[in-house]
């Protein structure tokens, strides 16, 4: 089975972790994860300013290193990024911010890709939001 995954929650709500282990689990029972799609506070999950206390589970970190441990297809909403402040180097060059967060593997783009993914996998499973 195809699956588009849409994480909407915080990177340390329960939610994301929730959908990285569902991803996980995808991969290892043999599906594929056709994207993951960021979107609202989610976006924050591939922030490279995100500071984790010692005594927790680093969520960002984990998130960016199953995606590029596998070579998945991993957006980040643009509008709900630059809303949120997280900016890829061509983002911060256009809107003269001096701060980078958002680093490889991740890349921005619209809404459209969620889109696109729904139509490409035989399912979306969505992480949080409201």
């Amino acid at each position: 089975m195809k699956f588009a995954i849409a994480v909407f929650s915080p990177a340390h709500a329960p939610s994301s972790r929730r959908a990285l282990l569902f991803a996980q689990a995808a991969l290892a029972g043999g599906h594929e994860v056709a994207r993951l799609f960021f979107y609202q506070d989610g976006v924050h999950s591939a922030s490279s300013n995100i500071v984790t206390p010692q005594d927790e589970l680093d969520v960002p970190a984990l998130w960016r290193d199953f995606v590029s441990l596998h070579g998945l297809d991993a957006v980040v909403c643009i509008a709900a990024a630059l809303r949120r402040g997280v900016l890829d180097e061509q983002e911060a060059q256009r809107w003269q911010r001096t701060a980078v967060n958002l680093p490889a593997p991740w890349e921005l783009s619209g809404l459209g890709q969620l889109h696109e993914a729904a139509q490409l996998a035989d399912r979306l499973v969505c992480f949080g939001g409201n």
